[in-house]
């Protein structure tokens, strides 16, 4: 299928979806409009450049005197179009992607606001049950391990001075 052909058919396509007679502007102004867009879906901001240039250069050709298919397109412009077409039909479309990640974020906030009573029962991995003894023991521990460097810090410094004593007391 040749890039006017391909064009058409993503126009048609366009204005089902978008419900207007600039179908594939309305595409690209929603886009535009859309708040961080690019933020959550990848590829946002190379399909915007490229839907603006396809309807650049379908508006070249259109409107403008010799210019063609032949002279503005390359080889892989109508296949870009197909491929965005069939992305429409299958919903990972930039608009779609972006649809999708709204309403999965507000199904998030929504579980998030509801009270823990409403909430449906989590699973949680089984946990064993702590030892009593283990969790008493763990603050003597701590202080058994302050006194134990305390000491090892006693001892150098003591053994240390000692030596410094013995160096000094034989000259």
């Amino acid at each position: 299928m040749g890039f006017i052909d391909s064009y058409k058919r993503l126009e048609k396509l366009c204005g089902d979806v978008m419900g207007c007679d600039r179908p594939v502007t309305a595409y690209i102004d929603e886009m535009k409009a859309t708040p961080r867009g690019a933020y959550y879906v990848a590829g946002w901001g190379s399909d915007l450049e490229m839907l603006k240039r396809y309807r650049w250069i379908r508006n070249q050709i259109a409107h403008e005197p010799g210019c063609t298919e032949a002279n503005m397109c390359g080889a892989g412009d109508a296949a870009w179009i197909d491929q965005f077409y069939g992305r429409i039909m299958d919903q990972t479309d930039p608009l779609a992607l972006y649809e999708k990640e709204m309403k999965r974020q507000r199904a998030e906030q929504a579980q998030r606001s509801r009270p823990e009573s409403v909430r449906p029962a989590e699973k949680k991995p089984p946990q064993e049950p702590r030892k009593r003894e283990s969790i008493e023991k763990a603050p003597r521990r701590k202080w058994g391990t302050v006194v134990l460097a305390f000491l090892l810090f006693a001892v150098i410094f003591l053994a240390s001075f000692a030596g410094l004593i013995a160096l000094f007391a034989r000259t």
